[in-house]
């Protein structure tokens, strides 16, 4: 084995000698690869905080695997611990696992950007991405013999870096627009923007984008147009990544005979391509299967029947509308996550505003703080003095922002499904929620309804003077009398009905049973650490969230409480028993406290990722003993977030705590015992290190 770490920094090069490993044994798995690489980065400079770098990519990772068909990886993330663009380069000897559909990798290229790094940074490293479809590039990595080697190649591909801070800004701007020099190096794939296609021939135009924006986005780009050529077929793609995007002109995308979307996010400007055959999938397809995808939009553009992009279309990201590879059931659960999300904010900040009026001027504000507002000012004050007053405009402003909590989940999730001109009939819908008295579960249905009626109303056939007044008047006007109707009509007194026993039921939760809740809280908000069931637990506690309904204040107690212990309990297992963990770990495990007790159960992944087998069981555990203990005793909570930061708002708040402290304590043992058990080979590689690591 040969690791080449000595040479020069390189200066202003995006990669140096130093950051390239050749033929080297990084670790067992790709955790460990990436922890390595991202240590080089840290050794010279290029970042500051290699734990925080590689905490950045494994959650990049998360979101979909990196690793590409032919051996390859390109773990990637933007970071505010890296002060400048940079690549880091492995050629593994063993391999390790990316997630590729065809095996391990054997060369990694890390690339690391600083968060909100300027457009010139970007070109850099995707220009690196963009040259990886080539296999003569690859091949030469392959058979480099020496890390100058491997940066000659890298460098050629890359466009001229922007120049050092004091150059005229046209003259730097100019050359970052140039191409990549080619002398050397064989032509990389025609770009999307390709020059007038011959008469008679096929165009298909798409757009890629990918949660980063960094690689994937560009790598599916050029797929694309190499697939396409290869049919002779003419690719025009849109690029959606951080470098920036310039969009497809409206003529290229009216003459087009069919459109793939290849996105993990949203379709910028989806309207554009209305009417247009379609096939999408997430952007990783595109890269491995380009040449499929590239005949099923030809395939779809002779099909009359075929699905085609609709004007008020809002289809969630990466499902695909003819030819989905994403069921019902995932495509309804991004729905509702989608107003889930967008509810948040609004719940945090009403409830933290609430709970800071009661704070101020104690529970009994509730019945007076209106009149107190619109009776009072500041050289007028109540009874109660300055603090009564001010408890009674902060509880009031908080009243009035959860107000819109209804709503917004129902307009949220008619824009998941309709995009914009579902927004109106989904505010429509839950305000007649609220009026009924159908709550929450009236916003998720009448949300769902709205979004529907608006895509239905879209694609009603009208003349073309009318269509531009379909986004803005008509659909929402239909769709929301058609929502409206409904709910008043028929569903509204049902709704409220359900509600009004869910809540009736609620209240008269006790002892086992009330236990028995709070056991499933914890378990379901310690399960993915931030996913889709964590955060239907959070969503069922905020959406019930009722300063008058002591069952929901004990609800949003039992759930915070529970997801706090998952980076409380592996900060706890570290420092107690640290030669269970990787440098990388433990120094994860420091910033866990923090983030444990700020209640951002997200803390806990690196160490769920690296080792879920041992971590997430341990952490249902303690979550479901902390939910159950804080439901036992009857724990309340007004605020829904900021953890150990709102104890005032907590009403037993000893209980909090020892019901915290308990199920930390349980979680940081059982896996403390998991792990001893059946010592992870990364750990053990990391308590008997090799020079090279040592040093990476």
């Amino acid at each position: 084995m040969s690791d080449t770490t000595s040479g020069p920094a390189g200066g202003s090069s995006i990669i140096g000698t130093e950051l390239v490993a050749l033929d080297a044994d990084l670790g067992p798995d790709k955790n460990s690869v990436i922890a390595a690489l991202a240590r080089r980065l840290a050794a010279t400079g290029r970042a500051s905080d290699a734990d925080a770098l590689t905490a950045a990519v494994l959650e990049r990772e998360a979101k979909s695997a990196t690793g590409l068909p032919g051996g390859i990886a390109i773990p990637h993330a933007r970071s505010e611990a890296v002060t400048t663009p940079s690549l880091g380069f492995a050629r593994l000897s063993p391999k390790a696992d990316f997630g590729a559909p065809d095996g391990p990798a054997d060369l990694v290229f890390l690339i690391a950007a600083p968060e909100g790094a300027g457009g010139d940074h970007m070109k850099l490293l995707t220009a690196l991405a963009r040259a990886l479809v080539r296999p003569d590039f690859v091949a030469s990595l392959r058979a480099a013999a020496s890390a100058e080697e491997v940066i000659a190649l890298v460098e050629d591909v890359l466009p001229p870096r922007p120049e050092p801070s004091g150059t005229d800004a046209a003259t730097s701007a100019a050359a970052a627009e140039q191409p990549a020099p080619a002398a050397s190096a064989k032509p990389a794939v025609a770009p999307p923007q390709s020059p007038e296609q011959p008469a008679g021939s096929r165009t298909i135009v798409a757009v890629t984008a990918c949660p980063t924006g960094i690689a994937h986005t560009y790598m599916a780009a050029d797929a694309l147009a190499a697939a396409g050529e290869r049919a002779g077929v003419t690719v025009r793609v849109e690029t959606q990544g951080s470098s920036g995007s310039t969009p497809l002109p409206a003529d290229t995308i009216a003459g087009a005979d069919a459109v793939i979307f290849a996105t993990d996010v949203g379709v910028k400007g989806r309207e554009r391509f209305a009417g247009k055959p379609v096939i999408a999938s997430g952007v990783k397809r595109a890269i491995n299967e380009p040449d499929t995808m590239i005949a099923e939009a030809l395939k779809a553009s002779a099909d009359p029947s075929a699905r085609t992009v609709e004007a008020a279309s809002g289809a969630p990201a990466g499902e695909s509308e003819g030819g989905s590879d994403l069921g019902w059931g995932t495509r309804l659960r991004q729905i509702l996550l989608t107003g889930v999300s967008y509810m948040i904010p609004f719940v945090a900040a009403g409830g933290l505003l609430i709970a800071l009026g009661f704070l101020l001027a104690g529970p009994d504000i509730t019945d007076s703080a209106a009149d107190i507002v619109l009776d009072n000012t500041l050289t007028n004050l109540p009874a109660g003095g300055l603090g009564t007053y001010l408890g009674a405009v902060l509880y009031q402003i908080g009243s009035l922002a959860f107000s819109f909590l209804v709503p917004a989940l129902a307009g949220y999730i008619a824009f998941a499904i309709a995009d914009r001109p579902g927004l109106a009939p989904g505010f429509t819908a839950g305000a007649v929620a609220v009026f009924v008295g159908a709550g929450f579960i009236g916003g998720l249905v009448g949300g769902i309804i709205a979004g529907f009626a608006a895509l239905w109303v879209g694609r009603i056939p009208l003349p073309t003077w009318a269509r531009g007044l379909m986004p803005v008047v008509i659909i929402p006007l239909l769709a929301s009398l058609i929502v409206g109707g409904l709910m008043f009509l028929l569903l509204g007194r049902p709704l409220a009905a359900i509600t009004t026993g869910l809540t009736d039921w609620l209240n008269g939760l006790s002892g086992g049973s009330a236990v028995l809740l709070g056991a499933i809280l914890g378990l379901m908000m310690c399960f993915d650490l931030g996913g889709p069931v964590n955060k239907a637990a959070y969503a069922f506690a905020v959406a019930g969230l009722d300063v008058a309904n002591t069952a929901s204040l004990e609800i949003m107690a039992a759930v915070m409480a529970a997801g706090m212990v998952p980076p409380l309990a592996m900060a706890l297992s570290s420092l107690v028993r640290p030669g269970l963990y990787s440098t990388a770990e433990r120094e994860n495990g420091k910033a866990a406290w923090l983030l444990g007790a700020s209640f951002i159960s997200e803390g806990a992944i690196p160490f769920a990722a690296a080792d879920p087998i041992r971590v997430i069981p341990s952490m249902m555990l303690g979550g479901a003993v902390t939910g159950g203990i804080v439901m036992a005793t009857g724990v309340t909570l007004t605020a829904p977030h900021g953890g150990l930061f709102v104890l005032f708002a907590i009403d037993r708040v000893v209980w909090f705590l020892i019901a915290l402290v308990i199920g930390t304590m349980i979680a940081a043992l059982a896996v403390s015992i998991a792990k001893s058990l059946t010592r992870p080979a990364r750990a053990a590689a990391e308590a008997n290190p090799q020079p090279v690591a040592a040093h990476s």
